[in-house]
């Protein structure tokens, strides 16, 4: 049985503050009593002398330094995977919410994941068809790529990410293929949009989505790519499948980064984002790819939102010297009509 810690000493946000806490480690999961019974999970951002700061994921109302209680599980977070995980809809830390029963898990894996091993890589080769001419004739997607789309606020990205989801496909053959859509940071009304599309046109049977919202937790938000990520690995090195992940919108990600980051009160680097967002979204990119081995593949579309149209923003920026390529929305197209907007000429796929 975990020890039970009653020494809160600060709630301050988003975060809070136990004393005397022993053999803890960063990252582990703890679980808040409060007086009512009711219990809400946190996660272990620092330790420091028998101190630990954690990160809540639910709001600290109702939080009481004297009567709510701490235990620490002893683990990260973890995420219980299955094949019959195709077809469902989870929150951003994996729980179902489309209505159906639990998944029962084949085994469950810690959502922080490993990047792949550089010599353990199998060179990209063979054609996913995405259905868009721009991309498939001139910024062609292959398997274990990883190639991301540069949009802006107000450009039509969500609907060419559907898009994609729906309709790609490796030609030529019919090995399994699945895809693993991971929304962070999205309104409702964009929520029912992708969820929709996939039900009425059948993708949703080979797809796994995981949705978080704008008014979810940020420490939800940092963990919805994580969760998406580790389906897509089962899927791909366990059961052979070459998958598709979708990230939508890694701006809103970088975003949640700088908020935890700040209530840490950690000193900020460029424009306020947390100097190790870099090896963050490394980290995060890395896991894509092919294996020598295996048979099975995970490629990776990110979607982000360039503030003010700047693709020397932070976020692109980082991303473009991490990934192979990539896909560059226009302003200009799309308010001449054209859909998808995609420039040509300053996209590439390496």
């Amino acid at each position: 049985m975990p020890k039970e810690y009653r020494t809160i000493q600060e709630v301050a946000g988003p975060l809070m503050l136990v004393r005397g806490v022993e053999d803890v480690a960063y990252d582990e999961l703890g679980e808040i009593e409060l007086a009512n019974g009711e219990r809400r999970r946190c996660k272990v951002l620092e330790i420091d002398n028998g101190n630990a700061l954690v990160q809540l994921f639910e709001n600290s109302t109702g939080i009481s330094l004297e009567s709510s209680k701490v235990r620490f599980l002893g683990r990260s977070m973890e995420l219980g995977v299955s094949e019959d995980m195709l077809s469902r809809v989870f929150d951003g830390l994996g729980r179902p919410i489309d209505g159906g029963p639990e998944i029962l898990p084949d085994e469950r894996r810690d959502v922080n994941g490993l990047p792949m091993n550089p010599a353990a890589r199998a060179y990209p080769e063979e054609f996913i068809q995405t259905g868009v001419s721009a991309i498939d004739g001139l910024n062609t997607l292959v398997r274990g790529q990883k190639l991301p789309i540069f949009s802006a606020s107000g450009l039509p990205h969500s609907n060419l990410a559907a898009q994609i989801a729906r309709q790609a496909k490796v030609v030529g053959t019919d090995e399994p293929f699945a895809v693993v859509f991971a929304a962070m940071g999205i309104t409702f009304e964009e929520s029912n949009y992708f969820v929709q599309s996939f039900k009425e046109t059948g993708a949703i049977d080979r797809t796994v989505l995981f949705i978080n919202l704008a008014n979810d937790p940020a420490v939800e938000r940092i963990a919805t790519p994580k969760m998406a990520l580790t389906t897509a690995e089962y899927l791909a090195f366990e059961k052979n499948m070459h998958v598709l992940v979708i990230l939508t919108d890694i701006t809103n990600y970088a975003d949640a980064l700088r908020e935890v980051s700040a209530a840490r009160k950690e000193v900020p680097g460029r424009r306020g984002y947390p100097g190790y967002m870099y090896t963050d979204l490394a980290c995060m990119y890395e896991r894509a790819g092919r294996q020598k081995g295996k048979g099975g593949s995970i490629t990776m579309i990110p979607i982000l939102t360039m503030p003010e149209d700047d693709k020397t923003h932070p976020i692109p920026d980082l991303t473009g010297y991490i990934t192979e390529g990539q896909i560059i929305l226009s302003r200009e197209l799309y308010q001449k009509g054209i859909e998808p907007p995609i420039d040509v000429l300053p996209s590439l796929s390496v």
